[in-house]
């Protein structure tokens, strides 16, 4: 069975993010005032192919902590679904 994996990797609270604030800091002169707090992440798809949510789930989150994310300086979800045949 394949399943569709989304992980959005993103800084822990008080970690740095110099692009983020690279970007924060040239919003204004593009025109928009109003926004703050702009933290840059990544976002990772893969398919997965696996007897079970569960199974796809535990492998994804393991791909997390060995290569797809830092686990000192970011934090990761994982959202799991069964992928629909064409």
């Amino acid at each position: 069975m394949e399943f569709e994996a989304q992980v959005e990797v993103t800084h822990l609270p008080g970690v740095l993010d110099p692009q983020g604030t690279t970007v924060e800091r040239a919003l204004p002169a593009l025109g928009f005032t109003n926004v703050s707090h702009v933290r840059i992440g990544k976002s990772i798809r893969l398919v997965v192919d696996a007897p079970d949510a569960a199974t796809a789930r535990t492998q994804v989150e393991e791909m997390c902590n060995r290569i797809l994310a830092n686990p000192v300086i970011e934090a990761f979800t994982v959202t799991v679904h069964e992928r629909e045949r064409a």
